[in-house]
């Protein structure tokens, strides 16, 4: 049985770990800070084996020491946005807290692969790629993978018919600056100009945008944590069975789509060695316009976190 290793017991981390184990993907050591809250929300979900009948186990814990040797380390940890919060705007408390949970994680567990979660997550993956000293194939940042699901719902509401084949793929940043990819669009072999005006697809894009704003604000308290789960959960599966199925994942760029020592969101190949594959897709005028934004606002944060690498 492989072991993973999710830091952060919050809202995001609880879903995850209660994910992996459920579906007896892996054992799990979930870790947190706070003294009680990882051990309970290890308990509250082992004690619905008896019921769900699942092999896998998980363990609470505020001891780096139990997270040895993981194959994998998910980094969940950190404030999340409120509203009228940009992810951004979390990014020197965040930076913070990211690296030395890195420091502490990697050393226990060298040949994990890490995937980071915690916003902004494209600095945030650049941060861990930087302190970790991993291979650029072992960190990986979430993004892609939710934002895309998002896109698919949003168009799959539109289309009153949730039982669509749909692909769909959000490149870029994970944030104001995500780029919903309309070109790479397919609902049941159908391109979406075939189905949509164009108005209709900017009003998707922007709602596919908005998004994770928009459940923060309902929530109030906290921000989404049921379909990130599910983006970690899938990425997760991907790596543990070697898949080798193309995701968009934020990660580090030498050179591809014209952009070298980043963290942005692109397709990739997921297998057991983590990122096996980049994949390079024709983007519109447009779509490269607005990807080449987002790594311009990219870089200006990475900037501010230097001296934290």
């Amino acid at each position: 049985m492989k072991k993973i290793t999710v830091i952060g017991a919050g809202f995001v981390g609880g879903e995850t770990a209660r994910r992996i184990v459920e579906n007896n993907l892996a054992d799990v050591i979930l870790l947190d800070i706070v003294d009680g809250l990882a051990e309970g929300k290890a308990l509250d979900i082992m004690q619905s084996l008896p019921i769900l009948g699942f092999n896998s186990k998980v363990i609470g814990t505020t001891d780096y020491s139990l997270t040895e040797n993981s194959d994998i380390l998910i980094i969940t940890a950190g404030l999340s946005r409120k509203p009228g919060m940009t992810r951004e705007d979390l990014l020197i408390k965040n930076a913070n807290i990211v690296k030395e949970i890195v420091e502490k994680s990697t050393v226990l567990s060298p040949n994990a692969i890490l995937i980071v979660v915690t916003n902004p997550v494209d600095i945030m993956s650049y941060l861990a790629f930087k302190v970790s000293g991993f291979s650029f194939r072992k960190v990986i940042g979430m993004g892609g993978v939710l934002d895309s699901s998002r896109y698919c719902y949003f168009i799959l509401e539109e289309l009153k018919n949730f039982n669509s084949k749909i692909k769909a793929l959000v490149l870029g940043a994970h944030g104001e600056d995500m780029v919903p990819v309309a070109s790479s669009i397919e609902i049941s072999d159908r391109s979406i100009d075939k189905i949509f005006l164009e108005n209709k697809i900017e009003e998707i894009n922007n709602k596919t945008k908005n998004a994770g704003a928009q459940i923060v604000n309902l929530l109030k308290t906290t921000s989404a944590y049921y379909a990130p789960s599910a983006a970690i959960y899938k990425m997760v599966k991907c790596i543990i069975e070697d898949r080798k199925e193309v995701l968009p994942c934020s990660v580090y760029l030498n050179g591809e789509y014209g952009l070298k020592d980043i963290y942005i969101g692109v397709p990739v190949m997921l297998s057991l060695n983590g990122v096996e594959k980049i994949i390079e897709i024709e983007l519109t005028s447009k779509e490269k316009d607005l990807f080449n934004k987002a790594a311009i606002n990219i870089r200006k944060n990475i900037s501010l976190i230097k001296d934290i690498c």
